[in-house]
């Protein structure tokens, strides 16, 4: 095949790359799309809500700031593990509607990885807690 062919059977791109300050736009507008989209799962809406509580209860117990920070930065982990959880789950419904093991496994995987952050900051918070009511 030619030079000039080639060229030729190249299909345009779907999207328009966008540089520069509109990069940074059409990127926060992606993650704003994304974090509405996670707000219509059950579970990330009850992450919101423990982590509303979660610094309530710091507050009460007179937590440090870098108690605080800490708490921050893990809830916002979980948030990223939870929109990666959905992610998963939403590929393989589109790529394997029907029940297969693979699909089952990556979706328990996604699973087990927002469990792993759950448990994480629950620890995190009952030391906390413990520490803020007891010494």
């Amino acid at each position: 095949m030619s030079v000039e062919a080639e060229e030729t059977v190249k299909a345009e791109p779907v999207f328009e790359k966008k540089v520069g300050l509109d990069h940074l736009f059409a990127a926060a507008r992606y993650s704003s799309q994304g974090f509405r989209r996670l707000l219509g799962e059950a579970a990330f809406r009850h992450e919101l809500i423990a982590f509303a509580a979660g610094l309530v209860v710091f507050a009460l117990v007179g937590a440090t700031f870098l108690q605080f920070i800490g708490f921050v930065v893990l809830m916002a982990i979980l948030f990223a593990v939870e929109a990666l959880n959905t992610a998963i789950e939403e590929l393989v419904d589109r790529i394997s509607p029907e029940i297969s093991t693979v699909g089952r496994n990556a979706k328990d995987l996604g699973s087990f990885a927002v469990f792993c952050m759950l448990v994480s900051n629950g620890l995190f918070a009952l030391y906390v807690v413990i520490g803020g009511l007891f010494f």
